[in-house]
């Protein structure tokens, strides 16, 4: 599946190709505690380290997208309509890049 991969580190949006699988997105996120806010209404989540400010890390950059709380770390959007199963992102690279601050 074609997902939204977002790097606050390199203050980047783009395209990346993953298994349909929730360890897909943990490996490419980094982590196993993953957790997930709904972006918008055709079933796109963006998904993120669930620990991400608990972790005691240095130099990881932030971002948020719209008026959700900020993340740190990796975040990786997917279309998750059912809460099952995974599928490529709805919403396109240049609508999105418009809708995230890197903090």
């Amino acid at each position: 599946m074609q997902v939204l991969l977002i790097n606050p580190n390199t203050k980047t949006v783009s395209y990346v190709d993953i298994a349909d699988t929730k360890e897909a997105l943990q490996e490419l996120i980094g982590f196993t505690s993953i957790d997930s806010d709904e972006i918008d209404d055709n079933g796109d989540r963006l998904f993120f380290d669930e620990d991400c400010f608990i972790r005691q890390q240095a130099n990881i950059g932030r971002f948020k997208i719209d008026s959700l709380a900020p993340v740190a770390g990796i975040g990786v959007i997917v279309n998750n309509k059912d809460g099952k199963t995974y599928q490529s992102a709805a919403v396109d690279l240049e609508a999105l890049v418009k809708r995230v601050s890197f903090l």
